[in-house]
């Protein structure tokens, strides 16, 4: 949801991301790709060890202590092992650091599954889990498959898979037919030198909110002139997109249709943010939505006493029927002027707490 929920005094909320995927799938290239196009949006990554790995805003960077390094544009890197995870979460989620959002890259032998519960599991109320992302490398992903069985379970559990390097694969089409074969319904996008759009995983902010700052993307441009390391230019251009629909209604919605329609989102639908309007079920109180993956989350927050009551959702994915799923939203509509007692019961499932969101791992809602 970006970097806050809203204008009403609702609590801040910070998605948490975990990158994960082999060695050598190309999860480091994608964690900078992201630092050099973040949109003025500040980032907090935490890899597991900076000597293992390269980030490029090293280059940049000016220590903060044995373990923080703070880029350009207010970004933050932190090595950690898993025990200090959430001193490290804690430490990013503070206010003063102006994190928009937190991306923690997994080692290459890591158990994407434990770091998600760890996420999950904490009790911080400045952040949210954000998505599981796994990186494959589209060349090796065969041989990558013999030598380590496990990354079915982990596409199984993963809400966007990257099929990076798809340009070297031999046949890029069978590749990726069978990442998808293997994936539950995640959103699955090719890529090349790890390049996704970073509006596919948090939202970015207008350039304008950082006027006087030079950021980490004004220095990579002027010293690499727009090029990679690998000679290619990657400025201005994006081999993976992603799709989205856009979605207003001054009618309220019938909370029990919404949640079938929650229930039955399709393959390929990433997020899903903004606030609905459940009329009177609740006419207090608007409810900001955050879904990402099988992960779903409600905050109900006051409306604004002068402001119009709207409905506004923002659904992004890869490969999503934009014209269905409006059409599937229309159908939620209520124009009915009394609630039904029970009918917010589905929506307050998941309105908040941790004891939930051990469900949302292994479960769609239901």
């Amino acid at each position: 949801m970006g970097n806050s929920w809203g204008d009403s005094g609702s609590p801040r909320q910070i998605p948490v991301i975990v990158l994960a995927g082999f060695l050598g799938s190309g999860k480091t290239t994608l964690l900078n790709h992201l630092l050099h196009r973040s949109g003025g949006s500040r980032i907090g990554a935490i890899v597991n060890d900076f000597g293992a790995i390269e980030i490029d805003a090293m280059a940049v960077a000016g220590a903060l202590g044995d373990s923080t390094v703070s880029l350009g544009n207010g970004c933050l890197c932190c090595a950690v092992d898993a025990s200090e995870l959430d001193l490290y979460l804690d430490r990013l989620a503070a206010p003063a650091t102006g994190i928009d959002v937190i991306v923690i890259e997994a080692s290459g032998l890591a158990e994407p599954q434990e770091l998600v519960r760890m996420v999950l599991a904490s009790e911080h109320p400045g952040i949210v889990y954000g998505g599981l992302v796994e990186v494959v490398d589209a060349a090796e992903f065969d041989e990558t498959r013999a030598k380590h069985p496990e990354i079915d379970r982990h596409l199984a559990l993963a809400d966007l898979v990257v099929v990076n390097k798809l340009d070297r694969a031999d046949d890029p089409d069978r590749t990726l037919g069978l990442v998808r074969s293997l994936t539950d319904r995640a959103a699955v996008v090719p890529a090349t030198y790890g390049r996704i759009d970073p509006e596919f995983l948090f939202d970015c902010r207008p350039s304008e909110e950082r006027i006087g700052q030079l950021s980490f993307d004004d220095l990579h441009e002027h010293g690499q002139d727009g090029h990679g390391q690998d000679g290619h230019d990657h400025a201005g251009h994006l081999h993976t997109g992603y799709d989205s629909v856009s979605f207003t209604s001054e009618v309220p919605l019938e909370p029990r249709r919404l949640m079938r329609f929650l229930d039955s989102r399709p393959e390929g639908l990433y997020r899903i943010k903004g606030y609905v309007d459940f009329g009177p079920y609740d006419p207090l109180n608007r409810y900001a939505v955050h879904a990402v993956g099988r992960f779903l989350r409600f905050y109900p927050e006051p409306w604004t006493p002068r402001g119009p009551r709207l409905t506004q959702l923002v659904l992004i994915g890869s490969g999503i029927d934009a014209d269905t799923l409006g059409k599937e939203l229309e159908g939620c509509k209520d124009g009915a002027p009394h609630a039904d007692e029970h009918g917010m019961w589905g929506v307050l499932r998941y309105v908040q707490g941790p004891d939930e969101a051990e469900a949302d791992l292994e479960d769609p809602p239901a």
